[in-house]
This record gives structure tokens, sequence and C-alpha cells, in this order.
């Protein structure tokens, strides 16, 4: 498979070095792994999110003003390891304990669980909250077990925002929880990724199939079907979204429709403007809408449909200001 890369090797390495070549202001690497964090250190419970490398903007794209303070990267696809892990934790901590924030992923949970004994020893108090938004990962009752996707981006604005105002780490953990419990996404797959340096593509698509709730490293979806029009399409995923979530009539969303990596604004438009057209006819009110690529997975072809329920705790968070080269919310 075709790459824009120099060696297999330095992939990761490389594209963080651009990273801060292009937003050096803003971000500065950590000394000896592939950890990004804030330049400017804040006296506040630090955010730490991270994982594989591939599904950029994710992760590094949300460390910024009113989001994450800090980021651990690990290889494509792959989980950073627990060195990397500890490092951004001691860059980011303040004294007042550090929110790991990631998707539930058992390399990543793996790993991030070796940091956090590091981290005892360290003397830093932390906490973990797993996003679980992926709902055709997992039954509905057992919701610990479902991955973490495109949720991860609403998951990160609201404890971005709670971590600003001051909150304890046991309050910001605890509405990192309640944001996660609100999430729910299901994504659909109509073409491969692939990894630099692999031959193959992630998986494989017959030329007019796809899939229901593929995961956004290939993980296997609920069903392999015929290619559909793009209401049918989009009928049938908010069907269960909504059903998922138990969703009714006065309930109030934000919305998250995302593009894996191939597929055009032009698509994703079309996808929103009938989600937009069934959630009206529901009476299930839209606070916000973001239509974007933000959890991608090379150029993967297909999208993931995003909704998280809001109250008036999660809606202030919500519409708290947020800066990254990546994300804005005013």
């Amino acid at each position: 498979m075709k790459k824009v890369v120099n060696s297999i090797e330095s992939v990761i390495s490389e594209m963080v070095e651009g990273v801060i070549d292009a937003y050096g202001d803003f971000y500065k690497k950590t000394e000896t792994n592939n950890g990004l964090v804030l330049k400017q250190k804040k006296d506040k419970v630090g955010i730490l999110i991270g994982g594989g490398s591939g599904h950029e903007p994710l992760f590094f794209g949300f460390v910024g003003e009113g989001l994450a303070d800090g980021v651990a990267i690990g290889n494509v696809f792959a989980a950073p390891t627990p060195d990397t892990v500890l490092e951004v934790t001691k860059a980011i901590d303040s004294g007042k304990g550090v929110l790991y924030l990631y998707g539930n992923y058992a390399g990543d949970v793996l790993n991030f669980d070796m940091a956090a004994e590091l981290t005892e020893m360290e003397g830093i108090k932390t906490k973990t909250v797993l996003i679980t938004d992926d709902v055709a990962s997992a039954p509905k009752k057992s919701k610990h077990e479902r991955r973490g996707i495109a949720g991860n981006v609403f998951v990160f604005k609201i404890v971005g925002a709670a971590s600003d105002e001051g909150l304890s780490l046991e309050e910001v953990a605890r509405i990192a929880s309640k944001a996660n419990d609100h999430t729910g996404s299901i994504g659909v797959a109509l073409s491969p990724g692939s990894i630099p340096g692999e031959e193959k593509p992630t998986f494989t698509l017959g030329e007019d199939e796809i899939e229901f709730g593929m995961g956004i490293h290939g993980e296997p979806g609920v069903k392999r079907t015929q290619m559909m029009s793009a209401d049918e399409l989009t009928d049938e995923m908010l069907d269960l979204l909504i059903n998922d979530m138990e969703l009714t009539e006065k309930d109030e969303v934000c919305v998250l429709i995302n593009g894996l990596g191939s597929t055009t604004l032009l698509e994703l438009f079309i996808v929103n403007r009938r989600v937009s057209e069934i959630l009206n006819q529901k009476g299930i009110e839209i606070f916000d809408t973001d239509v974007n690529s933000y959890c991608t997975t090379q150029e993967m072809g297909g999208f993931s449909i995003t909704l998280m329920k809001l109250d008036k705790e999660l809606r202030k968070y919500y519409e708290a200001p947020a800066y990254s080269p990546y994300y804005v919310k005013k």
C-alpha cells in the first residue's frame, strides 16, 4: 500500500516532529518518548489522553485549551508504552492528580494500568475512565466491554472543561464517567484502511459490501450487507443508536457525524441532513452538530454517528470554550 513516509521505523517520531514544527508555540514534546503536552502547565487536575497513531487528528488534536493537557502516542494502531504514559503524566501533573481518559482496548488498558502503578510510586495520584461508546461492540448489559470510538471527542470536551473549572480529581472522574454513559456511537465501513509498511489492507470488503459496527482498527462489526442509499444506511444506524440509548421525545442531544478517513464532507453532510430529519421527526432536540473527520482509520471509507444526551451539568461543560489546532468551540 502506497504511503508518503520515509521509513516504517520513523513514521511516528517524524509525525511528532512535524506537529511541533507546525504548532510549536502551542505544544512541546516530552524529552524521551512520543508524548505531547501543552507548553503552559496549569494548576489543576491534569487530563491525559492517548492511544495508537493512525486515527489523526485523534488523539493529539484534542490537547488544547479547555481540552486535554497531554497525550501519550503509540505506534500505528498500538497502545502507547507505559514509559510514555508515565513521562506525560509527570509533565502535566501540578500536584492535584491526573485523569487517564482513553478508549477501551486491551493493550491501552494494560499499558495505562502499568503506568498508573509507576506513577503511584512517584507519588502522583491518578484515576482512569474508559470510553465505551461503540454500541455495536457489546450488548448494553455489557457496556463496560464496549470499545471507544468517535465518542472520545465529546467526552474529551466535557472533561477538559470540568478540569479547567478547578474540580477535584474525584469530581472530574465522576463527570467523565457520566459523559461516557450519556454517549453512544455506531459506525459503518465501506472500504479498508491500511497500516504503513503492510502490503495488504486491514480487512477486505466486496465492491458492493458494507459492514455495520466495524471497529476503528478493522474489528468485525455486527453484520455485513449490500450497499444501500445514504438515507437507508443512516436510518438503520440511527434506529440502532436511538434504541440503545433509549432516547425519547424532548431529550436533547449533541450530534457528531465523523468521517473515517476517505469519506468526503459532501457525503457526511448528506448523512447529517438525514440525521437531523429523523431526530426532528422524533421530537429529539439537537443542541449542537459537528460534521468532521476527527476519529479516522487512515484512508478507511465510512463514517460514524455519535449522540451525546445532555442534561444541565453536561450542557454547561459542553458550552465552555475550547481550542486546539484541530478543534474549536467558541
